[in-house]
C-alpha cells in the first residue's frame, strides 16, 4: 500500500523566508538572506527547497555532513573545483571568485549549516557581509555551531526563523491527506503526542502503524489500536543520537524506557546522579516538578520507543526487577503508584504478589486503563486469584465488547457456592454484561432474581436494587426505576457501588421523565463514589446528567457538562473517548451544530465498535446520526444507520424507542413525507407518554408540530405542568402559535429559542413565521422572516427541515400538495405514494392533478423536474 505525502503549507514561515530572499534585500541592505532553525525533522529542509522552486534563479545547495566537517570547503568543493594553495587565505579568495563569476544572481542553499567545516563556514560568513549573494540556510536546534555561522544571524546578516513542530490540526491534516480518510480523534491525539508534531517522525509513524496493521479502518474512520511503532528507517535515525552513548547513560535511558516518568530519586538511586545528569545534558531527558517530586521523561517519546527495541527479553526482566526492588523500598502512596508496581513485576525477575495484581486491576479500571487491567485481572487469576479475580477479568472484558468471554467467566461459578459478597458481585456483573454487551434482558432479569432471593443483608441488597433500577430503566420503565433509584439513595451509609449505580438509574429515569431539576443533587452523589468504581461507568451513567440539561433547556451547562465527561477521557481508553463523544455529539446535535455532530458521532460509533451482540452504551449515537444525517439531507445514510439500529434494538434498549421514533420522522421529513414524519413522531410520543417519559413525549410533540401537526397544543400545555425548565413551555407556545398561524409569536419563540441555543428549532420557528406571513400576503414581513430562518440555518450546517423547505421556496400549493409533488419528484408511483400517504390512488391522482394546474405543469414528469428545480 502506496502513501504520498503532501507538504504542509507552513504560509506564515514561507511568506517571511520569500521576502527574505528577495534581491532588494542587498540593494537595501537589509540582511541577504535568512536562516532556519529548529529540531532534526521538523521540516526545514523541505520548506526551504519550497520557497526556492518559486524563486526565478537558480539555487546553489550545498550540505553539511559529518564525512565533509574534516575537509577545508568539503561542501563547496563540488562548486569551486579543488583548491590550489595550502593557504587558506588564498583558498578563500580562489573559492570566492569561482562562486561569483558570474554575471547572474547568485543563491546559496546551506542544509545542515551547524555540520560546516570552518573554512566553509568562514567563506559563508564573507559572503554575507559583503552582501555579495542572498542566502537559505538551515541548523538544527541543540547542536555545537561554528562561530562563523552563529554570527549569521546574531550580527543581522541573516534573518533567523524559528521553526517549531506541526500544530496539532496541522499534524492531523497531514495525516487524513494520507490516509485520504478522517482520523479518529482519539487516534490522532496518540500520534500527535507520539510524535511531537515532527513532520518526519509522523511520516514514518503512519508508514510504520500501516505496515504493522495497527492503523486501520472502521467505519470510514482510521483508527490506531495498539503501539505506535516506528519505522526500521526513523530507528536508525534516532538510534544515532545514542549509539555513542556511555554504558551507565544508555542504561539510565534503558531503566526510563520500563517506567516513565519515573521518580529522579529512584532513577538517580538506580542508575547513579552522573547517568542521569549526562542524559539531561545530552538532552535526551528532562526533568520535570510533579507536587513536591521531581520527574524524569524522555524529550522525545520516540527515543523510548528505539531504545526498548533494542533491549531483550531477558534483559528487560531483569531492569524490570531492579525498578521493582528500588520502588519496594519507598511506601506505596494511592492507586498511581501501586499500578506502576505491579505493572513493572508482571514481566519482571520478581515474583508478584496476588494481592498486589488484583488491586492493581481495580486501579487500572477505575482509571479506565482497560487492557492493562485485563493483564493484571489475567495475571491474578493464574496466581489463584480465585473468584474476586475472575471477576475483575469479566469486567475488564464486558468493557471492551469481549461479552461471550466475561459471560463463560462468570458462569463458570455457581451461585451455590458463592458467599453474599461474591454473589453480589457475581450477579452485578452479568447482568451488566448480559443487558448492555449481549442484550439479552430476560436472562438478566433472571440472574437479579436469584441473587434477590439469596442476599439478606442490607448493604448489599442495596448494590442489587441500584443495579435493578438501571435495568428498569432501559426496559422502559422510568417510574419504578425512579422510586426503586431513590430509595437507595435515601439511604445512609451506602457502599460505593449501591450509590454509583443507583445514581445512574435515578438520573436517567429523572430525565426522560422531565424531572431535570432533580438530577444534579442524584449526580453529585455519584461523582462522590467515582473513583471508587469502574471508570467507564460516569460515562453511560453521565449521559442522563447531560440529557436532563437539554431537556430543561440549559444548553449552555449541557455544553461545559458534556466537556468535562471528553476531558476525562484523555487520560483513559479509546472506549471512554468513544462514550464521552456520544456526550458531546447529543449537545452538538441539539444546539445545531449538524456537521460537527454527525463527525463525531461517526467516530465515537467507529470507537465502540466490538465483538458485543448488543454494544447498548453506542444506541445513543445511532439515534443521533440518524438524525444529524437526515438534517444535513443525507438520507441514503440515516437509512443505512436506522437499518442497524433496528437489528441492535430489543427490551434491553426499549428506553430508546420513541427516540428512535424521532429519528425515523426526521428521515421520512427529508424525503419529503411530512404525513409519515407526523405519523412517527406522534407514535413516538405515545411510546413515551405510556412510559412515563413526559419529557422525551414533549421533544417529539413538539417535532410532531415542526412538521406540521396542528393538534398537540393541549398536550404540550399539559406537559408544561410535568416537566422542569424553560424549553417544555416555549414548545407549548409553539404549537399554540402555529394553530392559530400567529407569526409574531413566531418571530417571538425563534428569538427566544435562539438565547437558549437550540438554533435548529429557533430557525423553524422562523421559517414557519415566513410561511405564515406569506400566507396572509405580508410579503416584507415574509423575507424578513424568511431571511432570518436562513441566517440560523446557516448556523446549523445548513440543515434543512420541512418549514425551511417551504419558507425558501414557496410555492402556490397547500402542505399536502407539495408533499405529493415533492414524492413525485422522488420517483415514486402514484400507488406507491397512496400506500405511504394511507390515501386512495384517486386522492393521490387529485393532489396531482391540482399541483400541475398551480404550477402550469402540462405533466407528471414536468412537475417531477419543477420541484426538483
Amino acid at each position: 500500500m502506496t502513501h504520498s505525502f503532501p507538504l504542509i503549507r507552513r504560509a506564515l514561515e514561507f511568506e517571511v523566508i520569500a521576502s527574505a530572499l528577495e534581491p532588494s534585500t542587498l540593494l537595501n541592505n537589509a540582511g541577504c538572506g535568512v536562516v532556519l532553525t529548529g529540531a532534526a525533522g521538523v521540516g526545514k529542509t523541505t520548506l526551504a527547497r519550497e520557497v526556492t522552486k518559486t524563486m526565478p534563479e537558480h539555487v546553489r545547495w550545498v550540505a553539511g555532513t559529518e564525512s565533509a566537517r574534516s575537509i577545508p570547503l568539503g561542501v563547496f568543493a563540488h562548486l569551486v573545483g579543488s583548491g590550489t594553495s595550502s593557504d587558506p587565505v588564498a583558498f578563500l579568495s580562489s573559492a570566492r571568485s569561482a562562486l561569483l563569476d558570474s554575471k547572474e544572481p547568485v543563491v546559496i542553499g546551506v542544509d545542515d549549516a551547524h555540520l560546516l567545516d570552518q573554512l566553509s563556514a568562514t567563506l559563508l560568513h564573507q559572503l554575507a557581509i559583503d552582501r555579495a549573494v542572498r542566502i537559505v540556510a538551515t541548523v538544527r536546534s541543540g547542536e555545537e555551531v561554528p562561530d562563523a555561522v552563529t554570527s549569521l544571524w546574531k550580527d543581522g546578516h541573516l534573518m533567523r526563523v524559528d521553526l517549531t513542530a506541526f500544530t496539532r490540526e496541522q499534524s492531523i491534516g497531514f495525516i487524513e491527506s494520507v490516509l485520504d480518510g478522517p482520523l479518529e480523534g482519539f487516534s490522532a491525539d496518540r500520534m500527535w503526542e507520539a510524535s511531537g508534531g515532527n513532520a518526519l517522525f509522523l511520516r514514518h509513524l503512519v508508514e510504520s502503524a500501516i505496515e504493522a496493521g495497527t492503523l486501520r479502518r472502521s467505519r470510514g474512520v482510521w483508527q490506531l489500536r495498539g503501539r505506535t511503532g516506528i519505522t526500521s528507517e526513523l530507528a536508525s535515525l534516532l538510534e544515532s543520537r545514542i549509539h555513542s552513548l556511555p554504558d551507565e547513560v544508555l542504561r539510565a535511558l534503558q531503566l526510563l524506557t520500563f517506567c516513565e516518568p519515573l521518580d529522579l530519586n529512584v532513577l538517580s538511586e538506580t542508575a547513579g546522579e552522573e547517568a542521569v545528569e549526562e542524559a539531561e545534558r545530552r538532552g535526551l531527558v528532562r526533568v520535570s516538578e510533579t507536587g513536591n517530586d521531581l520527574d524524569v521523561r524522555f524529550t522525545h517519546p520516540l527515543f523510548g520507543e528505539v531504545i526498548r527495541g533494542q533491549i531483550g527479553r531477558v534483559a528487560g526482566r531483569r531492569l524490570r526487577g531492579l525498578l521493582v526492588r528500588a520502588l519496594k523500598e519507598r511506601p506505596v502512596s494511592g492507586a498511581v503508584e501501586r499500578l506502576r508496581l505491579a505493572e513493572l513485576a508482571l514481566d519482571s525477575d520478581q515474583s508478584v504478589n496476588v494481592d498486589l495484581l488484583a488491586s492493581a486491576s481495580q486501579d487500572a479500571l477505575g482509571f479506565g486503563k482497560l487492557a492493562l487491567g485485563e493483564r493484571l485481572a489475567r495475571a491474578a487469576v493464574t496466581s489463584g486469584g480465585g473468584f474476586s479475580a475472575s471477576d475483575l477479568l469479566a469486567r475488564a472484558l464486558l468493557w471492551q465488547g469481549h461479552s461471550r468471554d466475561a459471560e463463560d467467566l462468570l458462569t463458570a461459578y455457581d451461585p451455590d457456592s458463592l458467599d453474599e459478597v461474591q454473589l453480589v458481585r457475581w450477579g452485578s456483573s452479568r447482568v451488566a454484561n448480559l443487558m448492555w454487551a449481549r442484550g439479552d434482558s430476560v436472562t438478566a432479569d433472571t440472574v437479579l432474581d436469584i441473587v434477590r432471593e439469596r442476599v439478606t443483608n442490607p448493604h448489599l441488597r442495596a448494590i442489587v436494587d441500584g443495579v435493578a433500577s438501571i435495568v428498569l430503566v432501559f426496559e422502559n420503565n422510568p417510574v419504578d426505576a425512579e422510586k426503586l433509584a431513590m430509595s437507595v439513595l435515601a439511604q445512609r451509609n451506602s457502599l460505593p457501588w449501591a450509590t454509583g449505580w443507583a445514581a445512574f438509574g435515578a438520573g436517567y429515569a429523572l430525565a426522560v421523565q422531565g424531572k431535570g431539576s432533580q438530577v444534579p443533587a442524584v449526580a453529585a452523589q455519584g461523582a462522590a463514589v467515582h473513583d471508587q468504581l469502574d471508570g467507564l461507568l460516569r460515562f453511560p451513567a453521565g449521559f442522563g446528567e447531560v440529557l436532563a440539561l437539554l431537556l430543561t433547556g440549559d444548553f449552555a451547562s449541557a455544553t461545559a457538562k458534556s466537556t468535562e465527561f471528553l476531558d476525562f477521557s484523555v487520560t483513559g481508553q479509546y472506549l471512554s473517548w468513544g462514550l464521552a463523544n456520544v456526550h458531546v455529539g447529543t449537545v452538538e446535535l441539539a444546539r445545531g451544530q449538524c456537521a460537527r455532530a454527525a463527525s463525531r458521532l461517526e467516530q465515537a460509533l467507529a470507537a465502540l465498535d466490538s465483538d458485543a451482540d448488543a454494544a447498548g452504551w453506542a444506541f445513543p449515537a445511532r439515534v443521533g446520526l440518524i438524525q444529524a444525517y437526515s438534517m444535513l439531507g443525507r438520507v441514503s445514510e440515516a437509512d443505512a444507520v436506522l437499518v442497524t439500529a433496528d437489528q441492535k434494538r430489543g427490551r434491553h434498549l426499549a428506553v430508546f424507542d420513541a427516540q428512535l421514533e424521532l429519528s425515523r420522522a426526521w428521515l421520512s421529513a427529508n424525503r419529503g413525507e411530512t404525513t409519515a414524519a407526523e405519523r412517527h413522531a406522534r407514535h413516538g410520543a405515545e411510546i413515551a407518554r405510556d412510559a412515563g417519559q413526559f419529557g422525551i413525549e414533549a421533544v417529539l410533540l413538539h417535532n410532531a408540530v415542526r412538521f406540521g401537526d396542528r393538534t398537540c397544543s393541549a398536550r404540550l400545555t399539559e406537559l408544561v405542568g410535568l416537566c422542569d425548565g424553560s424549553l417544555v413551555p416555549l414548545f407549548a407556545a409553539h404549537a399554540s402559535a402555529a394553530e392559530n398561524a400567529d407569526g409574531d409569536e413566531l418571530m417571538r419563540l425563534s428569538t427566544e429559542l435562539e438565547r437558549l441555543g437550540a438554533l435548529p428549532d429557533a430557525a423553524d420557528a422562523a421559517a414557519l413565521a415566513a410561511v405564515t406571513f406569506a400566507g396572509k400576503g405580508e410579503r416584507r414581513r415574509a423575507a424578513e422572516a424568511g431571511v432570518s430562518a436562513r441566517a440560523l440555518a446557516d448556523r446549523c450546517d445548513g440543515a434543512t427541515t420541512p418549514n425551511l423547505v417551504a419558507a425558501a421556496h414557496p410555492l402556490p400549493l397547500t402542505s399536502r400538495e407539495r408533499e405529493v409533488a415533492s414524492m413525485v419528484g422522488s420517483g415514486l408511483s402514484n400507488r406507491e405514494i397512496a400506500q405511504r400517504l394511507f390515501v386512495s390512488v384517486r386522492t393521490v391522482e387529485g393532489h396531482i392533478y391540482r399541483a400541475c394546474t398551480k404550477l402550469d405543469a402540462p405533466d407528471r414528469g414536468s412537475l417531477a423536474r419543477l420541484v426538483e428545480a
